[in-house]
């Protein structure tokens, strides 16, 4: 019997609710964190005269952060366990968020922006493990799916909070609400490690000690020292280009699009901040139907053939983008765009962890997480050079991304639908 079968008898349904509740709170705090920006760098430029290439690299230095919090992840998963990693990220997120909120500097401010950003890296992957590792085979994609769509309320609270709220009290309270965040500390504590990780570190016995009705005859799970190179062995090289590819176009197309969301509607539209920063909420609310759409999806086709879907769907609304006139019209289409893209966010977390063996699951996450990081690092500076000079150019290279990304999918990608992740 397989370690994931043995997860379907030791933890309740009941439980594996209860832990989908719990880490999609930490998944919406990490969301809002990341997606508050595009609401206030609009006030930090007129508040410190920044120039865009100063908003850009505040806005980039997030993603630095991610990235260095991404590449520790695996380290901190595979070598002390799921939910240390979770805690120690979650704390590393709340605390420098909140003081982002006193930053009186392009200088503090980017600091402490970085350090908050090495806990969102750190934190998403570490989640996406910790819930992939305690979940039962039929369940593990959708509620992964629905984790993503976490990405989702996080985002739309915190714009929704930014509009309205933030708009009377300032645009540091949009960073001194997430002290909240501290309280999902305390049911987590609570909780065991991932049976998969128990077994993998302690064997059997320590698997007894934990939890109960742990059956005798379990596989051996695959061992290979925990290094990036085990990523790219023959048998898995094929999985890790695809995920490579996947996470960094996905990623690049919403940080290109959204961070600079406001700017975009000012420049193509020519209405208000005020008038832009709503639109960008609407376009935040368009991201729940795409994660909900691929929960259902992603059991019914599977997960190859929806992720190549929505990708090309991600390729044709940018294309369209460029066809579109008047303000109702190319608003519709960003929404439809914004879509498909969270969509393939949903798609990509829950396809990752399917796709490499529990010895180095975390590392792998954490390779993803990366190489997302590099994608949104560079984005702000992609999206701040075209939006005052080609929207067009920036469109037509963001449809040509997204329909590679598909193609990539349907070459190399294979089918893990109610497949062992073993």
């Amino acid at each position: 019997m397989k370690i994931d079968q043995v997860v379907d008898l030791i933890v309740s349904k009941k439980e594996q609710k209860n832990l989908l509740l719990l880490t999609s709170i930490l998944w919406i705090i990490g969301s809002a964190g990341v997606m508050v920006m595009p609401f206030v760098v609009p006030d930090l430029v007129s508040e410190w005269d920044l120039t865009t290439v100063q908003a850009s690299s505040l806005i980039s230095s997030v993603f630095i952060g991610m990235l260095l919090g991404a590449l520790f992840s695996g380290i901190i998963l595979d070598y002390f366990g799921r939910k240390t990693g979770v805690i120690f990220y979650l704390l590393v997120t709340v605390i420098f968020t909140v003081l982002f909120g006193f930053s009186k500097s392009f200088g503090s401010a980017y600091v402490f922006r970085l350090l908050s950003g090495f806990g969102y890296g750190g934190l998403l992957p570490s989640v996406n493990t910790y819930l992939s590792e305690y979940t039962s085979i039929r369940l593990r994609g959708r509620y992964l799916v629905i984790l993503e769509a976490s990405w989702a309320v996080g985002s739309i609270l915190i714009a929704l909070f930014a509009v309205t709220l933030g708009e009377k009290l300032g645009w540091r309270w949009d960073f001194y609400i997430f002290s909240i965040g501290i309280i999902s500390l305390i049911p987590f504590f609570r909780k065991k490690d991932t049976p998969k990780y128990i077994f993998e570190k302690r064997g059997i016995e320590g698997l007894k000690k934990i939890f109960n009705k742990v059956p005798e005859n379990i596989e051996e799970i695959e061992k290979v020292k925990v290094t990036f190179s085990g990523l790219f062995r023959k048998e898995h090289i094929k999985q890790t280009i695809l995920v490579i590819v996947s996470w960094f176009v996905v990623s690049f197309i919403y940080y290109a699009l959204f961070s600079w969301a406001p700017k975009i509607f000012i420049a193509s539209l020519g209405i208000t901040i005020t008038r832009a920063k709503w639109y960008t909420f609407f376009v935040y609310l368009a991201q729940l139907p795409g994660y909900l759409s691929v929960a259902y999806l992603i059991e019914k086709w599977g997960r190859k053939k929806t992720l190549a879907t929505y990708f090309i769907g991600m390729g044709l609304s940018s294309f369209l983008l460029l066809l579109a006139t008047g303000n109702l019209s190319f608003l519709f289409i960003v929404l439809v765009l914004s879509f498909f893209t969270l969509g393939v966010w949903g798609l990509v977390y829950a396809y990752t962890p399917e796709l490499f063996p529990t010895s180095f699951r975390g590392t792998a996450n954490g390779v993803a997480g990366a190489t997302a990081r590099i994608a949104g690092i560079i984005a702000p500076y992609f999206t701040g050079y075209f939006v005052d000079k080609s929207i067009v150019a920036a469109l037509s290279f963001v449809s040509l991304f997204a329909i590679f990304a598909a193609v990539m999918t349907l070459v190399l990608g294979v089918e893990t639908k109610d497949k062992a992740v073993n």
